[in-house]
């Protein structure tokens, strides 16, 4: 099985330490973990502000960058959902706007591959207990990509409930946005802070030590508000959870 990490530009540039989790965590099942350094941006953000031509290169040298590996794995709803989602969307409109089929091509090999870190290992390597150790009260905040878009559905949830020492808390309105929605921030901050004020009080009236996520860049939204609220509850990405152990909590 060849498998290669999707790091997304988010984890790459502010949380590199879960992409070293992802490759702790997969090695650590017996998966042997590739990163071609080709790899790029999805495109996700120029997508979702209208420039669709310029995300074309970008989802061309995604597949170029996986095309010799069996499986993507990706420490992110949104991204995946990018993929799974937007590049067929690509690939319909360039051909019919008579741009040829080069698009739908690389759409048709990157899609099939690309799977969300919970997808891969619940639905591909088929395990539920990764063997992590975290001893602490965590609330889990489902994201609109991966709840909406991906249909994680209990994977997360699943994943964390094997995880020895860790006490899930049920955090309320938990399938509501936390107002992130990326440019939606930059665009509608006064809407964005009221939808995060909801989502962190009802976090810290869960109690737990820890928010967890999918998305680092929901956690980056979360964390932020948490942290000017002088919230002692702290955002960790679920890999880092799950890449910890007895020996290591991350």
């Amino acid at each position: 099985m060849r498998v290669a990490l999707f790091v997304t530009c988010i984890n790459d540039t502010l949380y590199p330490r879960t992409g070293r989790a992802v490759v702790t965590l997969l090695e650590r099942l017996g998966v042997e973990v590739g990163f071609p350094a080709a790899q790029s941006c999805c495109g996700q953000p120029q997508f979702n502000t209208g420039y669709r031509h310029a995300t074309e290169p970008l989802a061309l040298r995604y597949a170029r960058a996986f095309r010799d590996y069996e499986y993507v794995v990706v420490p992110s709803g949104s991204c995946a959902a990018m993929v799974r989602e937007n590049y067929p969307r690509l690939g319909e409109r360039a051909a019919a706007e008579g741009r040829g089929t080069a698009l739908t091509e690389a759409a048709a090999e990157a899609v099939p591959k690309t799977y969300e870190l919970t997808e891969f290992l619940v639905d591909v390597l088929k395990v539920t207990d990764v063997g992590a150790y975290y001893p602490h009260p965590v609330t889990y905040h489902p994201t609109c990509h991966g709840l909406r878009m991906l249909g994680l559905g209990e994977r997360p949830r699943t994943l964390l409930s094997h995880v020895k020492g860790l006490e899930l808390r049920e955090l309320e309105g938990a399938e509501e946005c936390c107002g992130f929605g990326g440019t939606f921030a930059v665009k509608n901050p006064a809407v964005s802070a009221a939808m995060g004020a909801d989502k962190t009080r009802h976090i810290q009236e869960t109690g737990a030590a820890a928010v967890c996520t999918v998305d680092n860049s929901c956690l980056m939204h979360i964390g932020g508000m948490l942290s000017r609220q002088g919230s002692t509850a702290r955002p960790v990405h679920i890999a880092e959870i799950l890449a910890s152990t007895e020996g290591d909590v991350l």
